[in-house]
C-alpha cells in the first residue's frame, strides 16, 4: 500500500526543485526501501505429493547426494522461422526436426557454421530469446510431459563463462551452493559436497586460484568451463545443455571437458551439447550424434561407426585414417570455392536429407524407461534440497553482501587505478591552482576549481560502474533465472558493500587537494567538502548503475554514460545561470548531480570569505559570489539531501529497469504430429503457396538407388519464401 502511495506522488510532482523536490525523490525513497525489505525472495514452488517432483522455475529438485533423476527429451516436427518485413520474406532457421536423448547417454549436435546447432539447443532448453519476428512450433517433451509444466531441473552452459573475478574457485562454488541448497544441510554437509564437486570435475589443484579476467590472470579456460559445470551441477539437473563447450580451448582443454561431460551422462544425466568440428578422439566419445545442415536434419541416431555405415549405403565412403568427424562435416557443408563446387554441395545436401526424411524406421538410442522405473528413482533423491526450502531474504542478503565484498576489496588493478587517478588529479588541480589567494580574480579560479572538483569526481565514478556492471548484470540476471535469489537483497548488498571503497578515493582526492589549493582553511570546512564529494561519487555511482540496466553491452554504457553527464555539466550551475536557464530545459538542473554537488561546494567556500576590493562594484564578501550564481539563501544540507535523494532516485531506477527487463524466451507453439510443417500463410505471406507448388519437388529429381542427383541451383530454395505481396 505504501508502495502505492509512493508511486502516486511521483506521479503529481514534476520537479527536483523546491518542495517538488522533496516529495519526489523521498516518494521514491520510501518505494525503493519498502520494495527492497519487504519484497519476496525467489518464486516458492507448493507443495506436490509426489515424491522428489517441485514445479519452480528451475525445475525443482536439487538432491545434494548426487541422485539424478533420469530424464528422456523428444521433440518432434521443431520449425523456426524468423520473418522479414522488408522484403516480406520468412528464412527458416530449424525446417521440421525431431530426435531424443536419453539418460546415460551423450548427444552431440553436430554441424557447419549457420547450420542451426545453437538455435536448436536454445529450443531444447527453453533459451531462444524472444522476438516478434521468430515463430517456434513443434512438440517438445520431458518423459512424455510438455516442457511447460517445467517438472525437472536443467542446466544450461554457455560458451561464455561468466564468474567474479576477484573470488577463488572454491569460494564461486561455495557461495552457488549456499544459495542453491537448503539450509537443512549443516556447514559440513555443504563443504563435503563442494569438496565432491571440486574433485569430481578435476579442479582440486586450482580451488584455491582466483577466477581471474582479462586483467587479473586466473584459472585456464578449460578450469573455467569445468567450474560452469560444477556450479550447475549442485542442483543435480537432470538435463544438461551444453553450447560448444570446447570454444577457445586447446585439444587437450577440450578432450577434457567432453571426458566430464561423458562422465556425467553415464552418472544418469540426459547431456546434450552442439559441437563444431571435434577431435577423434573427442568424436568416439558420443553415444548419439544429430547431424544439421542449413536447419535440415541429415542424420539422427548413434554415433561411432553407425554413422559412416549409413553414409556409405549412399556412395560417401570415410577414408582410412580419417577423423570421422572432419569426414561428416565435410559431407554436409557447402565448398564456396566456385559456382560449380556450391551447386555440387547443394545436391548432395539436398538429397542426404531427402534421403533421412524418407527412413521408415525409428532409430533406437537407448532402452526406454518406464513412468514406473522413473518414479521409484525419484523415491531415492534428497527432498532437502528443494527449491522451496532455500534461504530467506536476510540470509540471500548476507551471502551476496559476502561476495560484493571480496570482489570489491581484492579488485587490486581497479583499485590501484582509482588510487593513482584520485592522486594525479588533486595533483595537477592542486598545481595549477595553488595558494589561491583572496583578490579579486581568486574568485574565478575557486569557481573554476570547486567546477573541476564535482566533474573529475562524477565522471571518476560514472566511468568504472558502467565499464563492470553491463558484464556482472549477466551474471546476475543467470542467477536470478535459475532462482538463487531475489533482486532487492543484491541491489541493497552491492550498496553497501561499495561504500568503504568508494568513500575512500573522493576522501583521498579531497585530502591532497584542498590543502594545496589553500581553500577555507577550517577543518569543519574540510570535512563539509569531503562530505559533499563523497555523495556526489555514490550518486554517480547509482547513475552508473541504471545506464548499465538500460543497455545490453559494456560499450554502449561507456557511450550513453558520459552523454548524460555532459548534459549536467552544461546546467551544472557555472556554464549557465539557473535563472538563466530556458523554461524547457529548467528541470534539467533538479536533476543535476553536479549542480548540487558544485552549489554544495561554492556555499561551503564562499560563507564567511573577505575578498579584497579596490572599488565599490568588486565583490568583497562570498555571499555577494553566491548571489552572482543564484545559490544565495541555500544551505550545504539542502546540497546533500538533495543528492542522497537522486541517489536514491538511480537506484530505484535500477531495480524497475533490471525487473522489467528480465530475459524473455520464445514459446514453443504446441503442433500436433500429423500436422504438416507451416504453411507460409500462417506467417502472413500471400502469394508464397503458389511459388512454391510451382517448384519442383526434390523427391521428384533424386533417385536414392544412385549417387545423389537435385534440381539446379537456382531452383532449390527450400528456406527462403519469396514472391509475397
Amino acid at each position: 500500500m505504501m508502495v502505492g502511495l509512493g508511486a502516486k506522488k511521483v506521479g503529481q510532482i514534476a520537479s527536483f526543485g523546491g518542495k517538488g523536490a522533496g516529495q519526489v525523490l523521498a516518494a521514491a525513497a520510501v518505494a525503493l526501501l519498502i520494495r527492497l525489505f519487504s519484497g519476496p525472495g525467489p518464486a516458492l514452488p507448493p507443495e506436490d505429493d509426489e515424491p522428489g517432483r517441485s514445479d519452480g522455475d528451475g525445475g525443482g529438485e536439487a538432491p545434494a547426494a548426487g541422485g539424478v533423476r533420469p530424464v528422456t527429451v523428444r521433440w518432434r516436427s521443431i520449425t523456426c522461422s524468423v520473418s522479414d518485413k522488408s522484403s516480406k520474406s520468412v528464412r527458416f532457421l530449424l525446417n521440421n526436426l525431431s530426435g531424443e536423448a536419453k539418460p546415460g547417454r551423450l548427444l552431440a549436435i553436430m554441424g557447419p557454421s549457420g547450420s542451426g546447432k545453437t538455435t536448436l539447443l536454445n529450443v531444447l532448453a527453453g533459451q531462444l530469446v524472444a522476438s516478434p519476428r521468430l515463430h517456434l512450433s513443434g512438440l517438445l517433451e520431458f518423459n512424455g510431459q510438455p516442457r511447460a509444466n517445467k517438472p525437472y531441473k536443467f542446466a544450461y552452459i554457455r560458451q561464455d563463462d561468466l564468474f567474479f573475478s576477484q573470488l577463488t574457485v572454491r569460494e564461486t562454488l561455495s557461495l552457488a551452493a549456499e544459495l542453491q541448497l537448503s539450509e537443512d544441510y549443516s556447514v559440513d554437509e555443504r563443504e563435503k559436497y563442494v569438496n565432491n564437486l571440486l574433485f569430481k570435475l578435476g579442479l582440486v589443484s586450482c580451488a584455491e586460484t582466483r577466477v581471474g579476467d582479462a586483467k587479473v590472470r586466473g584459472i585456464s579456460g578449460g578450469e573455467k568451463k569445468r567450474l560452469s559445470l560444477a556450479c550447475e551441477l549442485i542442483a543435480s539437473p537432470s538435463v544438461i545443455f551444453a553450447d560448444e563447450p570446447t570454444t577457445g580451448l586447446d585439444a587437450f582443454q577440450a578432450e577434457k571437458v567432453m571426458e566430464t561431460l561423458r562422465q556425467l551422462a553415464e552418472d544418469g544425466h540426459t547431456v546434450i551439447c552442439s559441437i563444431h568440428q571435434p577431435r577423434g578422439s573427442v568424436y568416439y566419445k558420443f553415444d548419439d550424434i544429430l547431424l544439421l545442415a542449413e536447419g535440415a536434419l541429415v542424420y539422427s541416431g548413434p554415433a561411432r561407426e553407425e554413422p559412416l555405415a549409413y553414409f556409405s549405403k549412399f556412395g560417401y565412403s570415410c577414408p582410412d585414417h580419417v577423423n570421422p568427424a572432419e569426414f561428416l562435416a565435410d559431407l554436409i557443408s557447402i565448398d564456396y570455392s566456385s559456382a560449380e563446387s556450391v551447386n555440387s554441395s547443394h545436391k548432395r545436401i539436398d538429397g542426404l536429407v531427402e534421403s533421412f526424411s524418407q527412413q521408415s524406421s525409428e532409430i533406437l538410442y537407448a532402452t526406454p524407461l518406464t513412468r514406473r522405473e522413473i518414479s521409484r528413482n525419484g523415491k531415492k533423491l534428497d527432498k532437502r534440497a528443494a527449491v522451496r526450502s532455500k534461504g530467506g531474504w536476510w540470509r540471500q542478503f548476507w551471502l551476496l553482501l559476502k561476495r560484493a565484498w571480496l570482489q570489491a576489496s581484492r579488485d587490486g588493478p581497479t583499485n590501484k587505478v582509482r588510487v593513482n587517478m584520485s592522486i594525479a588529479s588533486a595533483i595537477i588541480f592542486g598545481s595549477v591552482f595553488w595558494r589561491m589567494g583572496r583578490s579579486q580574480t581568486s574568485i574565478q579560479d575557486r569557481m573554476g576549481l570547486l567546477q573541476v572538483t564535482a566533474i573529475n569526481t562524477a565522471m571518476a565514478a560514472l566511468t568504472k560502474t558502467v565499464g563492470v556492471f553491463p558484464k556482472e548484470r549477466t551474471i546476475v540476471d543467470r542467477e536470478r533465472a535459475k532462482g538463487s535469489y531475489a533482486l532487492g537483497p543484491y541491489l541493497l548488498s552491492k550498496l553497501l558493500a561499495e561504500i568503504p571503497i568508494g568513500a575512500a578515493f573522493p576522501l583521498m582526492f579531497g585530502a591532497l587537494l584542498y590543502p594545496m589549493a589553500h581553500l577555507h582553511p577550517n577543518l569543519c570546512r574540510f570535512g563539509k567538502f569531503c562530505g559533499v564529494v563523497t555523495v556526489e561519487s555514490f550518486a554517480a555511482s547509482a547513475m552508473g548503475l541504471t545506464v548499465g540496466a538500460m543497455v545490453p553491452t559494456t560499450e554502449a554504457a561507456m557511450a550513453l554514460g558520459p552523454s548524460l553527464m555532459t548534459v549536467f555539466i552544461v546546467f551544472g550551475g557555472y556554464y549557465v545561470n539557473a535563472d538563466n536557464t530556458p523554461i524547457i530545459f529548467r528541470w534539467i538542473p533538479r536533476f543535476s548531480l553536479i549542480r548540487w554537488a558544485f552549489q554544495g561546494l561554492c556555499i561551503n567556500e564562499f560563507s564567511g570569505l573577505k575578498f579584497d576590493h579596490e572599488h565599490s562594484f568588486d565583490i568583497q564578501t562570498g555571499e555577494q559570489a553566491l548571489e552572482r550564481l543564484s545559490f544565495g539563501g541555500s544551505r550545504i544540507r539542502d546540497t546533500v539531501i538533495a543528492q542522497s535523494r537522486i541517489l536514491l532516485f538511480w537506484y530505484y531506477t535500477t531495480y524497475v529497469l533490471l525487473k522489467k527487463n528480465k530475459p524473455r524466451y520464445q514459446q514453443l507453439e504446441y503442433q500436433p504430429l500429423h500436422q504438416s510443417s507451416p504453411q507460409p500463410e500462417d506467417f502472413g505471406l500471400e502469394n508464397t503457396k503458389e511459388n512454391l507448388q510451382q517448384e519442383p519437388s526434390l523427391s521428384d529429381e533424386v533417385d536414392l538407388n544412385q549417387q545423389f542427383e537435385s534440381p539446379a541451383v537456382d531452383q532449390i530454395r527450400p528456406f527462403i519464401l519469396e514472391g509475397a505481396n
